[in-house]
């Protein structure tokens, strides 16, 4: 598959599926976590694929790479929010499983594309 443009990424699509799954997840959380847990978590949900289409907008590996980073401290900060919602019941186990599930597979592919990146840069 030719690349030609950051919505060709797997790791763009999969971030913004994340990130429209997240919206629909913190949908059913009350409404007086609206400017709290719900918007941590829309906030990083949409920082990964923002970041990496910033990233790729760069036009410089070094930068991309960069960029890469951040939308995978971006997914960790998720990861950690997913949780902590569901320990304090602002939703099941269950609801967080296939978002954490999605969010490991993101981790990887975004550290595959990094370490293909830094080869080519090298």
């Amino acid at each position: 598959m030719s690349v030609n443009d950051y919505r060709d990424l797997q790791v763009w699509q999969r971030g913004k599926e994340i990130a429209r799954t997240v919206y629909q997840l913190t949908r059913q959380f009350p409404k007086d976590e609206l400017y709290g847990m719900t918007s941590q978590m829309r906030r990083a949900a949409t920082s990964i694929p923002a970041n990496i289409a910033e990233g790729w907008g760069r036009h410089y590996p070094a930068e991309f790479i960069q960029f890469l980073r951040t939308a995978n401290g971006s997914r960790t900060e998720l990861e950690t929010h997913l949780i902590i919602s569901a320990e304090i019941g602002l939703c099941t186990e269950r609801d967080t499983q296939p978002v954490l599930k999605e969010l490991t597979i993101l981790g990887k592919q975004l550290l595959s594309l990094e370490r293909s990146l830094q080869r080519k840069n090298s």
